[in-house]
């Protein structure tokens, strides 16, 4: 199991560009989409207090959105990046 995963929707633009940033820097990660999986809908509401996708959970930091800048913090920070 990946250190990140990215909570995400089918249609959702900023869950695509998310998960295209991370492809492009060679660091994997995990998807679970939160309209099939009752599971991760429970876990998106819990660790963000909200249902908006994408919700990028870094080794237990969590980013709402497709905050890149955050995300290359977060990234460096926990050494994936």
């Amino acid at each position: 199991m990946s250190a990140i995963t990215i909570y995400t929707t089918p249609t959702c633009g900023f869950c695509k560009m998310v998960k295209q940033y991370l492809t492009s820097k060679d660091i994997e990660f995990d998807t679970k989409d939160i309209t099939t999986d009752a599971g991760a809908y429970d876990e998106i509401l819990e660790k963000s207090d909200q249902l908006g996708v994408p919700v990028v959970d870094v080794d237990g930091t969590i980013i709402v959105g497709f905050d890149r800048n955050k995300l290359d913090v977060v990234l460096r920070e926990k050494k994936i990046m």
